[in-house]
């Protein structure tokens, strides 16, 4: 069980799954896709929180990361991230389609044991499943979130929204509805919504200036780029005078900078998915739609919120969402938090995401 705190940089990297018990709640445990392992069993957020901005249908678990806090009413704390299905909601310029909660609990709460969780799989015969909480509330069974409606013919499958309830429907519930009960998750069927699932492993990023080999390819990148500008300037002239082009370099020069930085800060570690340093600047792609102070809303406790991780463009290779045409992507995702960490275990804090797609051309 990681504990991601401080100010230094972790990196978390997507990893097959060994042992599926190791990513269920008890567990606190950081992951991609499959369905939310949720902390707290109160306040989940219901269809109407996780509905697509744009398309208004069901959003799909993304990831979640346990992030404890030093503050004792986050002893236990985990970030979630849903993102809708569509990939026509991921058009650059559209309202980014993604959902992020906080939650968090005290050491000493009603749902986990005061101990830190076992290191071993549950005895053989206890039912551990992702759609019932202990407190006996459904999650629905095709995403995994809080299911308000259930089947009115069999009453023991649940759903978060008529799109679920159809497409399970489909997917074989109208064969076995008159004698189905409540399946364990083995058994459920894919309704092909789910992003594959993947245990996310952290480690810290390794300090140290700029190598050789960076300065090297920065100064070559800073090369290339002015011999073509200069090689272009001729051709140019009659259309551009020398002001245009002396301004146009310099902003190309720019982003050439700011797209080699991205590239070299992360290729000791290329597979990265996930860089996590609360309180301290995300890692952009692009100089362009940067976020300045006033495009980040603050809390509704009216505290500030402040960087806390970012999901890299290297997750999309473990998600099978590649398409011709629309497909769902991203440059990075920032995520802002309360500064104040504010809640607590009764509720799912809403918080705020920052896309930036890639307005570069990566040559």
């Amino acid at each position: 069980m990681a504990t991601l705190a401080g100010t230094s940089v972790e990196l978390g990297f997507a990893e097959p799954v060994v042992e599926a018990w190791r990513l269920l709640s008890p567990q606190f445990p950081s992951k991609v896709g499959g369905r939310p392992a949720w902390l707290g069993e109160v306040g989940l957020p219901g269809p109407e929180a996780l509905a697509c901005g744009g398309c208004g249908r069901p959003c799909c678990f993304l990831l979640q990361l346990y992030a404890p806090s030093r503050e004792p009413r986050g002893f236990h704390r985990s970030l979630f991230v849903f993102c809708c299905r569509d990939p026509a909601c991921h058009r650059p310029g559209k309202p980014p389609p993604f959902h992020v909660f906080r939650n968090q609990l005290q050491r000493r709460n009603d749902t986990y044991s005061y101990d830190p969780p076992p290191d071993n799989p549950p005895p053989e015969g206890i039912a551990c499943s992702s759609l019932r909480l202990k407190s006996g509330a459904h999650l629905c069974r095709v995403c995994g979130c809080m299911a308000p409606k259930a089947c009115s013919k069999c009453h023991s499958v649940h759903y978060c929204s008529k799109d679920h309830q159809v497409a399970d429907w489909k997917f074989g519930h109208k064969k076995l509805c008159s004698i189905q009960t409540e399946l364990p998750d083995a058994a459920i069927p894919d309704h092909d919504f789910l992003f594959p699932q993947y245990e996310i492993v952290t480690e810290p990023e390794e300090l140290g200036s700029e190598s050789e080999s960076e300065k090297e390819a920065d100064d070559d990148n800073e090369a290339k780029h002015a011999e073509s500008t200069t090689a272009g300037i001729g051709t140019l002239l009659d259309v551009k005078d020398a002001q245009d082009l002396e301004d146009l370099a310099k902003h190309e020069t720019k982003e050439d900078k700011i797209f080699a930085h991205f590239k070299n800060k992360i290729a000791p570690e290329p597979k990265q998915v996930l860089r996590y340093c609360r309180g301290g600047d995300p890692l952009w792609i692009s100089g362009d739609h940067v976020p300045q102070d006033t495009d980040i809303p603050n809390c509704s406790c009216g505290a500030k919120r402040i960087f806390e991780f970012q999901v890299m463009p290297q997750l999309l290779n473990h998600l099978n969402v590649d398409r011709i045409g629309d497909s769902i992507d991203w440059g990075t995702l920032a995520v802002f938090t309360c500064a104040e960490n504010c809640g607590d275990e009764k509720e799912y804090c809403k918080e705020f995401l920052w896309k930036q797609d890639l307005a570069i051309d990566p040559v």
